[in-house]
């Protein structure tokens, strides 16, 4: 194969290749009508680097989270923001609430979000290393580690109150 260029032919087997997708979702992506069909017919049929950076597009979604629907959205140049979903009477949506540290919690519903599962566990964690960042700095500054300080316990109760 050749370098990519802007005239450059491939078959479905290359395309398939170069964007890490098999020759069948290639055609299940041409009859949702994400992607164009390819140039010529038959065995003269070739996909051209439009097909390409379509597909790469395409995988960058779904790889994100995204839905068929909502990429059929964004191939008919639909914002990448999400849009705001309306929320009706008796719509169910599952919310996680991830606890941060003590007193401080996160709230999200990866579906909206268009998170995934990864996504969302390197979203906590980098949240975590953020939240010790700016605490590791604020007692740096006051000279006191958490626990050493006035009217606090080891377990951060103030002391006096029991569990």
């Amino acid at each position: 194969m050749k370098p990519a260029t802007g005239t450059e032919r491939f078959s479905i087997d290359q395309l398939a290749t170069l964007a890490g997708v098999t020759p069948r979702t290639i055609r299940f992506y041409i009859s949702e009508g994400l992607l164009d069909r390819p140039e010529g017919e038959k065995r003269g049929a070739h996909y051209l680097r439009r097909h390409l950076e379509r597909l790469l597009m395409i995988r960058r979604w779904t790889d994100s989270g995204a839905s068929l629907d909502r990429v059929r959205e964004l191939v008919q140049g639909a914002s990448e923001d999400p849009p705001p979903r309306r929320i009706s009477a008796g719509m169910v949506e599952v919310w996680s609430r991830v606890t941060l540290a003590d007193g401080l919690e996160v709230q999200i519903e990866p579906g909206r979000a268009q998170l995934t599962p990864e996504q969302v566990r390197s979203f906590v964690r980098g949240a975590i290393a953020l939240y010790r960042q700016v605490r590791s700095q604020a007692t740096g500054a006051r000279g006191d580690a958490p626990e050493d300080q006035p009217g606090q316990s080891t377990k951060g109760q103030p002391e006096g109150r029991t569990e």
